[in-house]
């Protein structure tokens, strides 16, 4: 069958570094970057490091930890997250310089998740691209829908009108140097917006940058209610969601969407916040 595709095609380099580690736990490696995936648990990232420093919450609490994938809109599943694609055992492959992760079908919403991580050597960044194929015998309309999450200290920044932010005046934000930023802060309520970005999500804890890249999408393309870029604050100074969503196309049946996103990770202490987000735009 067709395959919808929801990004560029990604660089494979020939001296990418996979390695399985054990109980159902892989690590991958490129330059100073290193991100270990846990095939047993939802296919979850778990870390993502640049040399010994952590970027992705450790927090040891559900849903409060690493980065995970589901499908959107969200208003189909509701809540709790969808156990097939959060938190069941995927099944793990190594193979043409890849590791390829498979959900088990959900038999609620009939669709099955793909995971395949490589590197792109010459960029020094991983790349992770999602598949989601509709394994029901019906047509059925779905986005990709990235999750990743951080500790909330630092700011977040991505290209995007203050105005366009929803709901406003939810969360503070600054519009500066070609960006607007949001400096983390606390209370003692759940808070999450939506904003039609520019293909990337960016945050910094004062010494490292995380970028994620994916396709940019217009006002129109992403799925009911749902947004290109979302930031999820959890009450209390706890983690933060980086969130990112491809667009909501229709899958006929034993068709498949394919959304890449590359992740980088940079050393940026006293980098000033022009310099970032110059840095960031660059980044292919």
């Amino acid at each position: 069958m067709a395959t919808v595709w929801m990004g560029c095609a990604t660089l494979l380099a020939a001296n990418q570094n996979i390695k399985e580690l054990g109980e159902s736990k892989y690590l991958i490696e490129v330059g100073d970057l290193s991100m270990v995936v846990n095939a047993a648990t939802g296919g979850k990232i778990l870390s993502f490091k640049y040399k010994d420093q952590e970027i992705i919450s450790q927090l040891n609490r559900p849903e409060q930890f690493g980065s995970t994938f589901w499908t959107s809109p969200q208003k189909e599943w509701n809540w709790p997250p969808v156990q097939e694609y959060d938190k069941r055992p995927y099944k793990a492959e190594l193979k043409d310089d890849k590791l390829v992760l498979t959900s088990e079908v959900s038999s609620r919403l009939g669709f099955r998740i793909g995971k395949e991580f490589t590197v792109d050597a010459k960029r020094k960044a991983i790349v992770v691209t999602y598949s989601i194929k509709n394994e029901s015998n019906q047509t059925k309309k779905v986005a990709p829908w990235e999750i990743t999450r951080v500790a909330n200290e630092g700011q977040i920044f991505f290209d995007a009108p203050v105005e366009g932010i929803t709901p406003a005046g939810l969360m503070t934000f600054e519009k500066k140097d070609g960006a607007v930023w949001y400096q983390t802060d606390e209370t003692n309520a759940n808070r999450k917006i939506n904003a039609d970005g520019k293909g990337w999500l960016a945050y910094t804890n004062g010494s490292l940058l995380l970028v994620k890249k994916f396709k940019d999408l217009d006002i129109s393309q992403p799925a009911p209610d749902e947004a290109e870029i979302q930031v999820y604050v959890n009450r209390g100074k706890t983690y933060i969601e980086l969130e990112s969503q491809g667009a909501y196309a229709t899958l006929e049946p034993g068709q498949s969407l394919v959304w890449p996103v590359k992740w980088y990770l940079l050393p940026c202490n006293g980098m000033a916040a022009k310099k970032m987000v110059k840095k960031v735009k660059k980044l292919k």
